[in-house]
């Protein structure tokens, strides 16, 4: 079987969780979401928690080394032998060139990076229709998303430079229905994996 690794970019807020579900359910591929990695981390009550939960609480990014050996755990469990879908990971340079380097030792690569695109204001105004409803987590309020996309803006402009150097970069709007984007995604990765290696 071949191995797929696909990456799914976006602000906070774009849709990379609910897309990486299904897309991981169409290709029968693990979703590797860092940011239910690190929530579970803060509420672990471990060494870790206390400093991951203000990092998150205040909508700042969590060290590199941190995270990647968060990644390098997960991707050894036998569920990810054909491939993973990283759901916002990596978020900086340094991370993408880790993650390179893990995959080259498994003899693998990214396949495919995919950043769903959302103009800031609606997706304030999603937040915004979730805190006066009640629902979202703690660190799911507008004050937090405006920081949170912030820091997405400094980091994501040279990640995205950087995957489409490789030829590797498709951008789509994430506004439409979740079924248009499913569908859209479906065949981007259909395409990648029918390139010749």
């Amino acid at each position: 079987m071949e191995i797929v690794n696909i990456v799914l970019l976006g602000p906070p807020g774009a849709g990379k969780g609910t897309q990486g579900e299904l897309l991981s359910k169409l290709m029968n591929t693990p979703r590797i979401s860092t940011g239910d990695m690190l929530r579970d981390a803060a509420a672990s009550g471990s060494a870790l928690a206390a400093s991951v939960d203000k990092t998150l609480v205040d909508g700042d990014l969590v060290s590199d080394d941190i995270v990647v050996g968060l990644i390098k755990e997960r991707l050894l469990i036998a569920d990810c032998a054909h491939g993973a879908i990283f759901d916002g990971f990596p978020r900086t340079i340094r991370q993408a060139k880790e993650l390179d380097d893990i995959l080259a030792g498994q003899h693998a690569e990214i396949d495919l990076v995919i950043s769903l695109e959302i103009v800031d204001d609606i997706l304030v105004k999603r937040v915004k229709q979730r805190e006066a409803a009640g629902s979202g987590r703690q660190d799911d309020n507008a004050e937090t998303l405006k920081n949170r996309l912030a820091v997405y803006h400094r980091t994501a402009s040279p990640l995205l430079a950087y995957y489409h150097a490789q030829g590797k970069l498709e951008c789509l709007s994430g506004l439409p229905p979740i079924a248009v984007v499913s569908d859209e995604i479906a065949t981007m990765v259909r395409r990648a994996e029918r390139k010749p290696i």
